[in-house]
């Protein structure tokens, strides 16, 4: 498909760059139309790099062209990620001041906003009315969700997250409403996802931790919950956001992550631990910081075992569950990884083991994954690559 992403003037501004992005790695064109407001939040050459074409601000370029009109009547779908207060209000009231405005009037794509505002904002009666005239005239809407605003501020107004925007959208593109989209076959069932990385304290500053963000996780938590399950998502020092629709508990210590999973493991049918968990934890924490000054050249440190929680879930499980287990490994050579994943479902005695590799630039904190699925029995059940919410759902299809 021909895409057309328009990038309005919010703080949001920044992660339309993973909208973009998702359109892309789902094989569609995309052509960018960015306000000039939006390009003092996030600048032409990212946008141009990520889409791989020429970003389109000024609306007297290309008049020979009439590129006003051309770009839109070519679209297929159009998406406006963020939609500011201001542009709700232009688009409800027709105005054209400029190229994005042009282009939305020029073409009979379906149009998908994503709002992002402060809740006043939203809440206000202006908004309100301009949101209700675009829906009634076909507009669809994804989005805002509750989260953290700019400065200390937090409610409803976030920008929804980018690769919720391009399923959303994607979906209406094929005629089908988002929430029609979505297979509910985990409707009735109670699933238990952990994710995040733990962290063990050293002193009251300092702690040995990992690179985990826990979007792989929370992709599992939020497309298990649009599936219809009910979900329980341990949270271990996230770095992104929740959906309204999981029950979170945050923990930060593996010893914390394991007694929280042990309580909600009881009434589960399902559980997947995402979670990166340190194996080894300090024999002392100092109750005070630990100063150079006093410790000299070096600082040994005595670690000792963290408990083995997928092993313990596994040995411990109710009659039915199903448990997946994460292994993260720096190993490349896909059939090494298989063998290592293969000794660990093992060892750990759980139904599934997802494998991916990590490294300095792969597996944690980016937007995509790659993995492989073994069994219990040892056979490779699946593979997977791509956003972590299209990996998500591969891993979900084999549980249901």
């Amino acid at each position: 498909m021909n895409i057309v992403v328009g990038i309005t003037g919010g703080i949001a501004a920044y992660k339309a760059v993973g909208v973009v992005r998702g359109f892309v790695l789902a094989g569609h064109s995309v052509q960018v139309v960015a306000t000039e407001a939006a390009l003092r939040f996030v600048g032409k050459p990212t946008l141009e790099a990520i889409s791989r074409n020429i970003v389109h601000t000024d609306l007297y370029e290309g008049v020979a062209e009439v590129r006003h009109v051309a770009i839109g009547q070519a679209a297929d779908l159009i998406v406006i990620a963020p939609a500011t207060a201001n542009s709700l209000a232009k688009l409800a009231a027709g105005l054209a001041d400029d190229l994005l405005g042009n282009t939305i009037l020029a073409s009979t794509a379906p149009l998908v906003v994503a709002p992002a505002m402060h809740t006043e904002m939203w809440h206000n009666a202006a908004t309100a009315a301009n949101v209700e005239t675009l829906r009634s005239r076909g507009v669809h809407f994804v989005g805002p969700v509750s989260g953290q605003l700019t400065g200390k501020d937090a409610g409803i107004g976030r920008m929804a997250e980018p690769d919720d925007i391009v399923a959303a959208a994607l979906a209406i593109a094929d005629g089908v409403s988002p929430a029609a989209s979505t297979p509910q076959d985990l409707a009735g069932k109670r699933v238990l996802v952990t994710a995040g990385g733990t962290r063990e304290p050293l002193d009251p500053v300092r702690f040995i931790g990992n690179r985990s963000t826990g979007k792989q996780g929370v992709a599992l938590a939020r497309e298990a919950a649009a599936r219809g399950a009910e979900v329980t998502l341990i949270a271990a020092n996230l770095e992104v956001d929740v959906p309204e629709s999981v029950r979170v508990v945050r923990v930060s210590t593996t010893l914390e992550l394991s007694d929280a999973a042990h309580t909600a493991a009881a009434n589960s049918d399902a559980i997947i631990m995402a979670a990166a968990v340190a194996d080894y934890r300090p024999e002392t924490v100092s109750e005070s910081k630990i100063k150079k000054e006093t410790q000299g050249d070096t600082l040994q440190l005595t670690l000792v075992k963290n408990p083995d929680i997928l092993h313990d879930l596994a040995v411990g499980r109710t009659p039915g569950q199903v448990i997946i287990g994460f292994g993260a490994e720096t190993e490349t050579d896909r059939q090494k990884l298989v063998e290592i994943g293969r000794a660990k479902v093992a060892r750990k005695g759980a139904d599934y083991l997802v494998l991916n590799t990590v490294g300095w630039t792969t597996g944690f904190a980016t937007d995509g994954n790659a993995i492989v699925i073994v069994s219990g029995a040892g056979d490779i059940v699946g593979e997977a690559s791509g956003t972590k919410v299209s990996v998500a759902n591969r891993i979900l299809d084999l549980l249901v």
